[in-house]
């Protein structure tokens, strides 16, 4: 069977990643990387001994898949063009910068019959991958995700540039719909949100309270699940997972507590060349994405819904000083 052709747009510090990848993988030719910058195209395309290009339109034609990681601005853009000229798309998160460009790429997708896949690695992380099957019946969920500040992310706020990725995992695990949303957060460096809190009530009655910064020393990427009888943490960085699990009752002050404790230790694996395989072989075998192009446009209304109700508060704390 014929390689796979694949070209990744936009090969900044994540796309150079995601090029090295399809590199890795046996049944792809990596045939172009492609960048606004030509010279930063050439440098990747020179590492990796492929072509470079600084125009996306050049590839109609040329390749079956394309990975997008450009910036987020031009995510609708270059991902319209290329489902329009029958190729398959795997697109960095956020998909798009509005909710009604992601639903026109989705539309798209569905009416020529190609695959369409968000980039939520942490869909693809060995800790959530080894932990999901645990995580049955969800009742509280906590999650801090901080990192230092990156200027390459200043066009979109921390709501979706790190908080987007709880979001998804959140949605997946959760599996109804958010009733109410309570969200606070404040620019700090840039003009844009920089740091913020959200607080979800799912139908159900599941509830999650979900902090995202970037603008703090060190980096923390916890995901806490409480279910009955249970306590489950991950550390989606450093791979740890911890579980608590409730054996009996205490039958005096002074006994020990019922408790069985587990603790896994994984590799840290590569969540990103499992997203890609795992892209590769939805398009090779005809089967459903991982992380849909559905699952990227209810993380994003979720996401745009959050930002909405940030705006407001600031808004009205501004009106009442």
């Amino acid at each position: 069977m014929a390689k796979i052709r694949a070209a990744v747009i936009g090969v900044g510090h994540l796309g150079r990643f995601h090029a090295q990848k399809y590199k890795m993988i046996d049944d792809v030719e990596l045939v172009c990387v492609c960048d606004a910058s030509f010279e930063r195209a050439q440098e990747i395309g020179g590492e990796l001994n492929v072509k470079a290009e600084d125009d996306y339109r050049k590839l109609k034609g040329a390749v079956d898949v394309v990975t997008i990681a450009a910036n987020t601005t031009v995510h609708h853009e270059i991902a319209k063009f290329c489902l329009e000229n029958g190729i398959h798309v795997h697109v960095e998160k956020p998909m798009t910068s509005t909710v009604d460009q992601a639903k026109e790429l989705c539309k798209i997708a569905r009416d020529k019959k190609l695959k369409l896949q968000v980039g939520h690695v942490e869909r693809f992380n060995p800790a959530f991958v080894a932990a999901k099957s645990k995580l049955t019946s969800p009742l509280f969920i906590e999650c801090h995700r901080l990192a230092p500040f990156k200027p390459r992310s200043m066009d979109v706020s921390v709501v979706l540039d790190l908080m987007i990725h709880d979001l998804d995992v959140i949605l997946a695990l959760v599996g109804k719909p958010v009733k109410n949303i309570a969200a606070v957060g404040t620019p700090v460096i840039t003009k844009n949100i920089d740091i913020a809190n959200a607080r979800l009530e799912f139908d159900g009655g599941v509830v999650a309270n979900v902090t995202s910064s970037r603008v703090s020393q060190i980096a923390v990427r916890k995901f806490r699940v409480f279910q009955n009888n249970q306590y489950l943490s991950m550390d989606f960085g450093g791979g740890e997972i911890q579980l608590l699990t409730k054996t009996g009752e205490l039958t005096s002050p002074d006994s020990l507590l019922p408790i069985q404790r587990d603790t896994w230790n994984l590799e840290k694996g590569d969540a990103l060349l499992a997203e890609t395989k795992s892209f590769v072989s939805a398009v090779k075998n005809n089967m459903s994405c991982e992380v849909s192009g559905e699952d990227g446009l209810v993380a994003l209304e979720l996401a745009e819904k959050i930002t909405y109700e940030i705006d407001r508060n600031l808004a009205n704390s501004h009106r009442s000083r």
